[in-house]
């Protein structure tokens, strides 16, 4: 028996498209889904933010991806698209960092260019993508400190468009890391019910998943 019901998963689920092709019928099937099953967000790419907020008409907070899917656009031009993104109306804004510099270990770079996404996006919701799956344990433990030094909401897994996604493991390290200073949200991947139990159990605030509708609407 599931310790949490299917209102309380789906409460927690950013209900997401990024695909490159996705057509704007498809994106508004997103949204007709996320109201009707009450997600946390719909996330989406910036070019539909304006059309999806105006459909939505506040029934579900907008959730874009900025810098996506990798990250190594200068900083300016990051926190441009973020800026954008909300005053078409985003209430939540995920980033990918620039893993090249991370790598590279100038740390103080990698602060600053989220620092300035999140000055962009004001009160709005951040989250930051630090892609765990090209990093090692150590660089995990880094970004754990630096995404809250920075000033964001939340530590993110994955894009879902590289080499794998969100696992058990990075949700421990984050929950065992971030020690209550910053919310954490897993993604990529995910596709049994299972799954997004253990990864709430673990520590996980949100789930990005495209499938979570469809797992709990068929149950």
């Amino acid at each position: 028996m599931s310790r949490y019901t299917k209102e309380e998963i789906l409460s927690k689920v950013d209900h997401t498209l990024l695909k490159p092709e996705a057509t704007w019928p498809q994106v508004q099937k997103l949204c007709d889904e996320a109201i009707r099953y009450r997600t946390a967000s719909v996330c989406i790419n910036t070019c539909y933010v304006r059309q999806a907020v105006e459909y939505m008409a506040g029934r579900v907070p907008v959730c874009c991806v900025v810098g996506f899917p990798l990250g190594a656009m200068d900083t300016k031009s990051k926190a441009f698209e973020a800026k954008t993104a909300v005053e078409n109306g985003a209430a939540e804004v995920d980033m990918v960092i620039n893993i090249g510099w991370l790598k590279n270990k100038q740390y103080d770079d990698v602060r600053a260019d989220i620092a300035a996404v999140k000055a962009a996006v004001g009160d709005k919701v951040l989250k930051v993508i630090i892609e765990t799956c090209l990093l090692t344990d150590e660089e995990k433990e880094k970004m754990c400190d630096i995404v809250v030094e920075a000033g964001a909401d939340f530590i993110k897994t994955s894009t879902g468009f590289s080499t794998a996604g969100a696992t058990f493991h990075d949700i421990e390290l984050f929950a065992r890391c971030v020690r209550g200073r910053c919310k954490i949200k897993a993604a990529g991947g995910i596709s049994t019910v299972e799954d997004m139990e253990k990864f709430l159990d673990l520590g996980a605030d949100r789930l990005g998943t495209s499938r979570a509708v469809g797992l709990l609407a068929a149950e």
